[in-house]
């Protein structure tokens, strides 16, 4: 354990010594009420500290520690029909716990610790597994069946495998590792944000994604595993298109971020989508959707690692063989958050204030979608659809410019469409 103490804050940014053996991305809990932060820059012995909590009250002295390990999301079972924050925590369980506002330094788990998930085995005692191999599955939701799979960069021989009814934190069984060392099994594992989940080969995009929108199947196809961006201006039906496509989308899973965007629109989502019927599978519609909410009134710092979040869990389900589609609204918000950040640390600016490295962030954001061949044996896809809100309407800046290069379907919309009342106004 790393323990440093503040030199500096400002704003979501705390320069932090005696940080010389932390590491690059480390989670570390700043002040005396354990505000959660990571390093995102290193010199000598000082780290710089983006905090995803409003940072006032925190001054010079103040104790910084250092978790050891990078910043995480768990996944298992209970992720279906959530709402969390940029950082996965449960926004319904911490309302419940603590009330309407959201206080500073609350580190509430994930996944729920008390519900029990039914457990049925695939394998048996000897079975030897590798990374992807499923152990067995829990019906997560009426439409959706969790698969249990061996964590990414694990192998080795199942010595026990029980059935019945668990908790995520419970034991489901033993496993025997190739170095001799016995590992419990769980219903949940933990991955990096910022790194990529792997697969065994990545495939062409050559199946299409179904929207259900006649303009967009007809004439600006996406296919399952592709990427697409809608820019447009204020009131140009951004979301509402997001939202067209998160309910009659052919995908398995949708995974809806509110990126910086006003609450009032995770709203309209939290309200309609447990009333809407999946014209798929005839459930709900939130029995197939994960939201992750970091609307304008929330930490900004928190919006740069939302995008990361859902990625990850997206990425997760893709591993079992579903398809998977996320809508990232707004991703000009979540450049924004990195323009401050940017200009906290004062870096050299690049066009209109934004940091040079912007595309560069662009790119490895767009670059996760993809149709693969998952670890599971099976296929599986991430379609990505972020919305880009150019100020004015003006295509020329610089978001909307990167994120062109990086993106095949762009489906531009006009105020005079929308004005008209012609939605999807492309």
């Amino acid at each position: 354990m790393v323990e440093g103490k503040i030199l500096k804050v400002s704003g979501p940014l705390v320069i932090a010594e005696g940080m010389r053996n932390a590491n690059m991305f480390d989670v570390v809990r700043v002040g005396d009420a354990r505000l959660i932060g990571e390093i995102i820059e290193m010199h000598g012995d000082r780290a710089s500290i983006e905090v995803y909590e409003e940072t006032a009250g925190l001054g010079r002295g103040d104790k910084v520690v250092s978790t050891g390990a990078p910043l995480s999301v768990e996944l298992g079972p209970g992720l279906i029909t959530s709402i969390y924050d940029g950082i996965q925590r449960p926004l319904e369980a911490m309302r419940e716990k603590y009330g309407s506002n959201i206080i500073k330094g609350i580190d509430e788990p994930a996944l729920n610790r008390d519900k029990l998930w039914h457990f049925e085995p695939t394998l048996g005692y000897g079975d030897t597994v590798t990374a992807g191999d499923v152990y067995g599955t829990v019906q997560e939701s009426e439409v959706i069946t969790h698969k249990i799979m061996c964590p990414p960069g694990k192998k080795g021989t199942v010595m026990e495998l029980y059935t019945g009814d668990f908790r995520v934190t419970d034991r489901i069984g033993k496993l025997k590792l190739e170095d001799g060392t016995i590992e419990d099994i769980m219903l949940t594992q933990k991955w990096p944000v910022r790194v990529s989940r792997p697969y065994k080969q990545k495939l062409p995009p050559a199946e299409p994604m179904i929207t259900g929108q006649r303009p967009i199947d007809a004439l600006f196809p996406i296919a399952k595993g592709g990427t697409a961006c809608i820019p447009g201006p204020f009131g140009s039906g951004k979301t509402v298109t997001q939202h067209q496509l998160a309910k009659y989308s052919d995908v398995d899973l949708v995974v809806y971020i509110g990126c910086g965007e006003r609450g009032n629109e995770m709203t309209d989502v939290l309200n309609e989508f447990p009333e809407l019927i999946d014209p798929h599978t005839g459930k709900s519609l939130m029995e197939r959707t994960v939201l992750i909410a970091n609307t304008s009134n929330m930490p900004v710092a928190a919006r740069e690692v939302s995008l990361y979040a859902g990625i990850t869990l997206a990425e997760y389900y893709r591993d079992m063989g579903l398809h998977v589609a996320i809508m990232a609204d707004s991703t000009s918000r979540w450049a924004e958050a990195l323009r401050e950040l940017s200009g906290r640390m004062e870096e050299m600016p690049a066009e209109e204030g934004f940091p040079a490295y912007l595309p560069t962030r662009l790119a490895e954001f767009y670059e996760r979608a993809g149709r693969v061949n998952a670890l599971c044996k099976e296929e599986g896809s991430v379609s990505i659809i972020g919305a880009v809100s150019p100020p004015g309407g003006d295509f020329s800046e610089p978001v909307t410019q990167h994120t062109k290069r990086f993106i095949r379907c762009f489906w531009a919309l006009d105020r005079e469409l929308a004005n008209a009342r012609h939605y999807p106004a492309i």
